[in-house]
């Protein structure tokens, strides 16, 4: 997998109050770009889907690796083309460091011809997610 982008922010919330918003997978439409509904099936561990209505179409991405509040990995498969998204905070106090990383694969012709372009799409629409994400959980309930 090549790097598509990687960010990171600081939070001012606790870790555990960003892990809540991070993983309430009904209000990540308010921070994904695109995304217009998102659901979980079972929940939120290794193996669970998350299905999404993004652009007008469903679609669906795994949870592939999971650290309960600390990390989290999205990985979605469209075609010949695989995405992974990595989250990890980090608490300290009252304050948490968030980082993104997105990772694209791209198989066969003409895919691999136009993975610098589709890494470019992906780093264009979602290298704000975490500055939108920032600005939804520091609005968020109590701390």
């Amino acid at each position: 997998m090549k790097r598509a982008f990687e960010v990171s922010t600081v939070i001012d919330r606790p870790i555990a109050a960003v892990w809540r918003e991070l993983t309430d997978w009904e209000r990540a439409p308010r921070w994904m770009k695109g995304v217009e509904s998102m659901h979980a099936d079972p929940g939120t561990e290794v193996g669970a889907t998350l299905v999404f209505r993004a652009r007008g179409k469903t679609r669906k991405s795994g949870i592939s690796a999971l650290e309960p509040g600390r990390s989290l990995t999205l990985t979605s498969e469209q075609g010949n083309v695989t995405a992974r998204y990595s989250y990890v905070l980090e608490g300290a106090g009252d304050r948490t460091r968030a980082r993104l990383t997105a990772d694209v694969e791209v198989r066969g012709f003409p895919w691999t011809l136009l993975g610098p372009l589709i890494r470019a799409a992906i780093r264009r629409t979602d290298s704000r997610q975490l500055a939108d994400f920032r600005a939804v959980a520091e609005a968020g309930g109590p701390r």
